[in-house]
């Protein structure tokens, strides 16, 4: 039981131990006005010592059940009024009952049962009007500077966050909005749970809401999606904190609070992991992490680093990403092992340099080219990259002993129709059939795309938004998988710990996403309206680019895993000298840059490669 619950209990069980004492004070004020303040005569105690015990527990009954203790003195109203009169007067009706049958009225002056329920309403109603009035007199006192807000999720977290929202001038917390029924009308930190999620609009023009702020870092996307929407119609500022996986324990304050981005609404639901599997094969150990300046690499060292490894190797050619990375790092794990290394992964030196001197135990392999319409252009620098920088890593894993070895891939390895995917498709083949050669466990993960990676249709499109527009997609029915970086990151993570070698898995995509729908949502998020503000212009698909991305191939077949988002997909085992010889043939192919022949062995190691 959480903190705020017990206080609401506390809370409730205080007005009802409060309400009860009424009960026996009302009851004596009754008999001496009665008498004019003087002795009581004693032919007459008898009658009011049996009312004193039987009036407290008739008279609390009757107001639990006339639901006194559903709304909170804070916002005592008329209807709460009416509902103490309205119990008064049924338990005054049972006293007199009492009396009439039991006592035949014995000791009991008529002009009690005038001044018992004068009194105890008085005794309920007069403290509930004047907390509310203190209250009220309280929160005017306040300096009114800030924007009205509203606040949505009054669970522990929006708690948290009143209560930092509170000692900020630029903020003005008014109401509370939860779906929760047993939150109505409760009270945090004086601010009112006035309804649910379905009364937004109405409860945003009643108050004259300037912002609404999202407190439901554990709500699935669809919920965000809705309200956000809601928000835009009706023109009030949307902010939101970070999601579960974003926060990362951190502290609940409104320095968090941040605009609802694309990744809030077309992100999944959170993903729930099995952190003591992950920590298992990184804590204590010496990692390696490949092209981990980029936006999965970058995200894969904050992830592994919070697994408490020995030493973290970070391996990049890009000097500004690892110096970025670097810098991060340092800042937040002081006392981390870190070794940031310049290098290409197919600097087969450098490489074994790099392994000989740190033996890593766990390498994430994240170094590739990934960008479709670039490899295309520069087939020849793609393969090399992508087929022989991975086996150059892979080949010194096995030499060095490492344990485990995961590849980070992708859809567009699946009926590959650009050579990007082909060269991925080669790599996952080459790890899976390594695997059987060696003690080393070869593991690949494949998913889409990621939102906000470098070189994604996001930043693109945020870039031409900010221009003023158009915002140009390739095609108007064109789809794709979308997920975080973070949410990516951890299932690469997962997959490390479930993986025995040699399998493939496929990471649980959701629902593709239309690229049009995409764009007009991140106009939108812009303040601005699709059509009207920022127009939508449709290029024509690029080359090697398809429709619709697959995430098996027909002969992989799916099966579940112990983890609900992540899929395994059949390995597909090739007699591995005609692998070898064929890698040479490519490899020559891919020196001399002799584009034909290099087609041609791409689609000798990848049958289902089809250009479009």
């Amino acid at each position: 039981m959480n903190k705020l619950f017990q206080k609401y209990l506390l809370n409730r069980w205080s007005a009802f131990i409060h309400d009860v004492l009424w009960v026996p004070i009302a009851l004596i004020l009754a008999y001496l006005i009665r008498f004019n303040f003087e002795d009581i005569p004693v032919i007459l105690r008898h009658s009011i010592y049996q009312l004193l015990v039987i009036a407290p527990p008739v008279q609390g009954i009757v107001f639990w059940f006339f639901g006194l203790y559903r709304g909170f003195w804070r916002f005592a109203s008329i209807p709460d009024l009416v509902r103490i009169l309205k119990a008064v007067g049924m338990g005054t009706l049972v006293l007199i009952g009492y009396s009439g049958l039991l006592m035949r009225f014995q000791g009991v002056p008529r002009s009690v049962f005038l001044l018992y329920p004068l009194l105890l309403a008085g005794g309920l109603c007069g403290p509930r009007i004047l907390f509310r009035w203190f209250k009220d007199h309280r929160l005017m006192l306040r300096q009114q500077s800030g924007k009205q807000t509203l606040v949505v999720g009054a669970g522990g977290t929006g708690e948290l966050l009143v209560r930092d929202l509170l000692q900020r001038k630029e903020y003005e917390p008014v109401a509370f909005l939860d779906d929760d029924p047993a939150l109505l009308n409760r009270e945090i930190h004086g601010i009112r749970v006035v309804g649910n999620t379905e009364e937004i609009s109405a409860i945003v023009s009643e108050l004259d809401i300037e912002m609404v702020i999202l407190a439901i870092p554990s709500a699935g996307k669809t919920v965000i999606r809705h309200l956000v929407q809601l928000c835009q119609a009706l023109n009030v500022v949307c902010l939101t904190l970070p999601s579960v996986l974003e926060m990362k324990g951190g502290d609940v304050d409104a320095g968090h609070l941040r605009p609802v981005t694309v990744d809030d609404l077309l992100g999944r639901e959170p993903v729930r992991l099995d952190t003591k599997a992950i920590s298992s094969y990184l804590s204590g150990q010496t990692v390696l992490i490949t092209g981990g300046g980029g936006s999965i690499g970058s995200e894969l060292c904050r992830q592994v680093v919070s697994q408490d490894p020995k030493r973290l190797i970070i391996f990049d050619h890009s000097e500004f990403n690892i110096y970025t990375i670097d810098h991060e790092l340092h800042e937040t794990f002081p006392a981390l092992q870190l070794e940031t290394i310049l290098g290409d992964v197919k600097d087969r030196a450098r490489v074994d340099w790099v392994f000989s001197t740190f033996l890593p135990d766990v390498i994430f392999h994240a170094a590739a080219y990934k960008h479709v319409p670039m490899v295309e252009e520069n087939p020849a620098e793609g393969v090399r990259n992508n087929v022989f920088g991975t086996q150059c890593v892979a080949d010194a894993s096995v030499r060095y002993g490492a344990g485990r070895f995961v590849l980070v891939s992708t859809d567009k390895a699946v009926n590959p129709a650009n050579v990007m995917g082909t060269t991925k498709r080669i790599a996952e083949l080459y790890c899976q059939n390594l695997d059987k050669q060696s003690n080393t466990k070869f593991i690949t993960t494949r998913f889409g795309n990621v939102l906000g990676s470098a070189g994604s249709v996001v930043p693109l499109f945020q870039r031409q938004i900010e221009a003023g527009g158009p915002v140009t997609v390739t095609h108007s029915e064109i789809t794709r998988y979308f997920m975080t970086i973070p949410e990516s990151v951890s299932l690469i993570l997962q997959a490390g710990s479930m993986g025995q070698g040699s399998e493939i898995f496929v990471l649980d995509m959701g629902e593709p996403v239309l690229i049009k729908d995409l764009a007009e949502q991140m106009i939108r998020l812009s303040g601005l309206e699709p059509g009207k503000d920022i127009d939508i212009v449709y290029t024509g698909l690029r080359p090697g680019e398809k429709l619709f991305e697959e995430i098996l191939h027909k002969s992989e077949g799916l099966k579940p895993t112990t983890h609900p988002k992540l899929l395994l997909a059949r390995s597909r085992d090739v007699d591995w000298q005609w692998l070898s010889g064929e890698l040479e043939s490519l490899g020559k192919a891919a020196l001399s840059r002799d584009v034909a022949k290099l087609k041609n062995y791409l689609h000798a190691l990848v049958p289902e490669y089809r250009e479009l």
